[in-house]
C-alpha cells in the first residue's frame, strides 16, 4: 500500500520543509561539541569515552546510507522519513534521562540512522519533484544550507551549555525534530515517481562498477580524510579551549563556529575556481595545507594562544573544505546512471572514514596544544598528499591523454 502522495498546492511549503531537514547531520553533530568537557565531569568518563559518543554518530550515519536509498526507493520516501523523526526524537528523551554511557552509546547510533534515512530523502526529494534548470538549482543549494549547520550549531550549543546544561542540547534537537515532524505530516507526502523492487544482485552489481574505478575510491578516501580533519578540531577543540586554556563553553562555541565558516570559505573557493583544471588545484590546495600545518607545528614554541591557534585551524579547514567539495561534486557525477547510490555511497564511506580517522588520530595522539593538534592535522594531510601525487597523478594524466 502506498503512503499518501504529495498534493500539489502543498509543493512549496514541503520544499522549505525539505531544506529545514537538510542540516539536520551537521546540527546533531555540532551542537553538543562545546558541552563534551561538561559531559565527560558530569557522566564520570574519560575524554575518549565522550568523544566516541560522536563518532558511533558518523560511523553509523554512514554506514545506513549504504543502503537508504535502495530502501526509500523501494518502499518510499514519506513513511519511512517520518518513522526516523519519531525514533530520532525519543533518542534525544533516552539520552536527557540517563547518565548510562551505554545507553547514551545506544541511542547515538539510533540516530545516526534515522538520520540517515531522514537526509537520503531530503535529497531525493528535489530529483523526485523538480526538473532541467530548477532541480540543478535547488541542487546547488542543498550543499550551501547543509554548511549553515556547522556554523550555528556550535554557536547555539555554546550558550545552551553556559546557562543550562549539556542535556539542553539533546532537549533542543528533541524539540526541533517534533516541529518538523509536525510540519511533515501537515504538508508532505510521497513523491517518489515509481517503487522499484528491492534487488540485492542489481545491488551488488553497481557497487562492483563504483569499487572498480580507482579515482572514485581514492576520492572516496581523500573526501574521509579531508572531512575528518575537521572533526579532529569536534573531538578536540572544546576540551583544549576550556580545560587547556581555561575558556568558556561559549568561547569553544564561537571557535568552532570559525571551523564552520572556514569550511564554507573552502567550499566557495572550489565554487569560484571551478573552471580550472581539476587535479593541479587539489594538488595546491594540498600542498598550501602542509605549509600551514608546518607552520602551525613550527611556530608553537614562539606563539601558542588561542588567537594563532584558531587562526592556523581557520587555514587549514579552508584548504580541506576546498579539496572536499571539489573531490565530492567529482564522486557524485561520475555515474549519473546511478545516481542514488553514488550519492548514499559516497556519503556514507565519507561519514565511516571520517570517524575511523578522526577517532584514531586524536586517541594516538590526544590533541592538547596547538602543536599537537598540529600534528593530528598532519597525520590527515600526508595521506592525502600521498594518495594524490603517487597513485591519483599517474591516472590523472594517463585519462587526460586518452
Amino acid at each position: 500500500m502506498s503512503a499518501r502522495p504529495l498534493q500539489v498546492k502543498n509543493k512549496k511549503a514541503a520544499t522549505r520543509i525539505t531544506f529545514l531537514l537538510v542540516p539536520l547531520s551537521g546540527l546533531i553533530t555540532d551542537m553538543y561539541i562545546p558541552s563534551l568537557p561538561h559531559m565527560a565531569t558530569d557522566l564520570h568518563q574519560p575524554a575518549p569515552a565522550i568523544q566516541l559518543t560522536l563518532t558511533l554518530f558518523l560511523v553509523t550515519y554512514g554506514l545506513a546510507q549504504f543502503i537508504t536509498g535502495s530502501l526509500l526507493d523501494s518502499f518510499g520516501r514519506y513513511r519511512l522519513s517520518m518513522l526516523s523523526m519519531a525514533l530520532f526524537i525519543l533518542s534525544n528523551f533516552f539520552i536527557v534521562s540517563t547518565k548510562n554511557i551505554n545507553l547514551i552509546y545506544a541511542m547515538r547510533a539510533v540516530q545516526g540512522i534515522t538520520t540517515g534515512f531522514i537526509v537520503v530523502a531530503a535529497r531525493a526529494y528535489f530529483v523526485d519533484v523538480f526538473e532541467g534548470n530548477q532541480r540543478k538549482y535547488y541542487l546547488s543549494l542543498i550543499s550551501i544550507i547543509w554548511s549553515i549547520a556547522p556554523i550555528v550549531a556550535p554557536f547555539i550549543g555554546g550558550y545552551l551549555q553556559e546557562y543550562f546544561n549539556w542535556q539542553a542540547n539533546f532537549y533542543a534537537l528533541a524539540i526541533y525534530g517534533t516541529i518538523m515532524l509536525i510540519l511533515q505530516w501537515l504538508f508532505m507526502g510521497d513523491t517518489v515517481p515509481a517503487y522499484r523492487p528491492f534487488q540485492l544482485k542489481a545491488i551488488r552489481h553497481n557497487y562492483s562498477i563504483m569499487f572498480n574505478d580507482r579515482l572514485f575510491v581514492y576520492g572516496l578516501l581523500i573526501c574521509g580524510m579531508c572531512y575528518g580533519t575537521t572533526m579532529i578540531f569536534g573531538l578536540s577543540g572544546s576540551f583544549i579551549i576550556e580545560h587547556e586554556m581555561n575558556y568558556s563553553p561559549v568561547v569553544a562555541g564561537y571557535a568552532t563556529l570559525a571551523m564552520g565558516v572556514a569550511w564554507l570559505c573552502g567550499g566557495l573557493l572550489g565554487k569560484v575556481l571551478i573552471h580550472h583544471t581539476f587535479f593541479p588545484k587539489l594538488y595546491k590546495g594540498n600542498f598550501v595545507q602542509l605549509l600551514v600545518t608546518a607552520f602551525m607545528i613550527g611556530t608553537a614554541w614562539e606563539i601558542s594562544n588561542l588567537y594563532s591557534l584558531l587562526i592556523f585551524a581557520f587555514l587549514v579547514h579552508v584548504c580541506v573544505g576546498f579539496i572536499f567539495n571539489n573531490y565530492f561534486a567529482f564522486c557524485l557525477g561520475r555515474f549519473p546512471q546511478i545516481a542514488g547510490m553514488v550519492s548514499g555511497l559516497s556519503g556514507g564511506a565519507t561519514f565511516v572514514l571520517t570517524a575511523i580517522t578522526s577517532y584514531t588520530v586524536v586517541g594516538i595522539i590526544h590533541p592538547t596544544s596547538q602543536v599537537l593538534l598540529g600534528m593530528a592535522y598532519l597525520c590527515m594531510a600526508i595521506p592525502v598528499f600521498l594518495l594524490l601525487q603517487i597513485l591519483i597523478r599517474p591516472l590523472a594524466i594517463k585519462t587526460s591523454n586518452k
